[in-house]
């Protein structure tokens, strides 16, 4: 086993940190996202909203989020 490294987690396909990701919830609900790495985007079922992944980064605007009607 190897020693705990000071590295950052790599990112995921999208470039957004795993870490990141454990962290961020919606802001509509508060409640959990999931990532879907296909579409670049973090889904919150509760709300019915996909927010979009830029440049590795989250935009957690409601604004900005697309809706949608039924998520696999």
């Amino acid at each position: 086993m190897s020693p705990p490294s000071d590295e950052p987690a790599a990112p995921r396909r999208g470039g957004v940190d795993p870490k990141l990701l454990e962290i961020l919830v919606c802001p509509a609900t508060h409640g959990p996202l999931e990532y879907d790495a296909a579409a670049g985007e973090l889904i919150s079922r509760k709300a019915g909203l996909a927010y979009p992944i830029r440049d590795g980064i989250p935009i957690m605007l409601v604004s900005e989020a697309r809706q949608i009607r039924d998520v696999p």
